[in-house]
């Protein structure tokens, strides 16, 4: 027998960028009584966060910004989040084989870190103790659900049917909003096309541990045939993200760990010290995707769905959850404004989420144009362009204006 329910706002996709719509939405659904139903495909662990709680180290993490860490203080999750949060206080970038570097650090723009990089298992489920304090009343969590098929069969509302936990379901929602990721089978069901650029790269992704505590560094090594990233964990622990070519990707993930260490100790040279463990290791293929259609009446995509980004700039992350952020607020505006013209809040409709999309655009042109420039530019091995790309690098460095500039664009901010 089919279930059948209505909700306001449908979020599919209960991941980090679904689960931080849900709780950003809360002043909407505070003023207007909606009601918000997350639909994710795993349900959340029973177990609660708390002071104890150590990461895997073969945990996968996020980079955030200083911008994020404000939404998430906005959100009141920052409390619970900075326990298992690093600090990113310098930052050092290299051009390998060509003179030149610069290093951005956090004292120069008066704060105490650039960024953070947070496991993402920490990150999950304190979002998800979040949800559980907001309470059903404020967010009806539906797991497992699996979503099959999305309809809009007439203008005031969308139809959602699927399984929850094994049983047929029927959802009508006045809006829906796709967070189910970079593989959205819901959006190609759509027909919304992408904006795609292969980049014939992969990313392998692991945990390691050095020889020497990292003291807040974090570090971006440039070179022709893909970048290099050790970003700060607990300890003497990093993050590791190391671009290589598709037909060496996969031969490296498989070698043994002494001989992975070795191949990646050669690649990065001494700076950090040297390489001592290295944790699972995680390959995926690296694409520029942009949903070229980002609303529908009754629709958004948001997240992975929307864009999904080359990690060279550790930016895909935080270009996301400010569009939550952009949304929760557009979607409070447009019921601000109806109201005052005594007219009745749709959450759906197009005119609003059109002019949503139009505020997003710039903030999305630049961080997705910067993060495909950088690695065009540093992949070019002309040797004129190489020390050019060097003397820039020097020139931030003696040139604090531009340097402070580029700080203020990693760290998410206004500049």
């Amino acid at each position: 027998m089919q279930q059948t329910l209505e909700t306001d706002i449908a979020i599919v996709g209960g991941g980090l960028v679904g689960a931080s719509l849900a709780l950003a939405l809360q002043p909407l659904v505070k003023r207007e009584g909606l009601k918000i139903t997350l639909l994710e495909s795993h349900p959340p662990s029973e177990q609660q966060p708390d002071v104890q709680w150590q990461p895997s180290f073969d945990a996968r993490s996020s980079a955030l910004s200083w911008g994020t860490r404000l939404i998430y203080e906005q959100l009141g999750l920052w409390e619970n989040l900075k326990a298992h949060a690093y600090p990113i206080k310098h930052i050092h970038v290299s051009d390998r084989g060509y003179l030149g570097s610069t290093q951005l650090n956090h004292q120069e723009q008066q704060v105490e870190a650039l960024g953070y990089v947070v496991p993402n298992a920490w990150l999950g489920r304190t979002l998800w103790e979040g949800l559980q304090q907001a309470g059903s009343d404020s967010v009806n969590v539906l797991a497992p659900a699996q979503i099959e098929h999305l309809s809009f069969p007439h203008p005031e509302a969308a139809e959602l049917t699927g399984q929850l936990d094994g049983q047929a379901i029927k959802l009508k929602a006045r809006l829906v909003v796709l967070a189910d990721g970079g593989r959205s089978g819901l959006k190609k069901q759509l027909g919304i096309a992408d904006d795609e650029h292969d980049y014939q790269q992969t990313a392998l992704v692991a945990n390691v541990r050095m020889s020497r505590p990292h003291q807040g560094w974090a570090y971006e090594r440039f070179a022709e045939d893909g970048p290099m990233a050790l970003l700060p964990l607990q300890g003497r622990d990093m993050a590791l993200v190391w671009t290589r070519p598709g037909s060496e990707a996969q031969a490296l993930a498989e070698l043994p760990e002494a001989e992975f260490i070795q191949a990646i100790q050669k690649s990065f040279g001494n700076r950090a010290g040297r390489f001592e463990q290295v944790g699972e290791r995680f390959a995926y293929p690296l694409k520029k995707i942009r949903a070229k259609e980002q609303v529908r009446r009754n629709l958004v995509v948001l997240g992975n769905a929307a864009h999904y980004l080359h990690p060279v700039a550790g930016q895909g992350y935080n270009l996301a959850i400010r569009g939550v952020t952009s949304l929760a607020d557009s979607l409070l505006n447009s019921a601000l404004q109806a109201h005052n013209q005594g007219q009745v809040f749709h959450p759906g409709e197009l005119p609003a989420l059109q002019a949503w999309q139009a505020q997003r655009m710039p903030d999305q042109d630049a961080i997705v144009g910067f993060s495909h420039t950088l690695i065009h530019l540093f992949a070019n091995n002309l040797p004129l362009l190489g020390h050019a790309r060097g003397a820039g690098l020097i020139g931030l460095n003696l040139f604090s204006p531009a340097r402070r500039w580029l700080v203020k664009k990693a760290m998410g901010l206004e500049v």
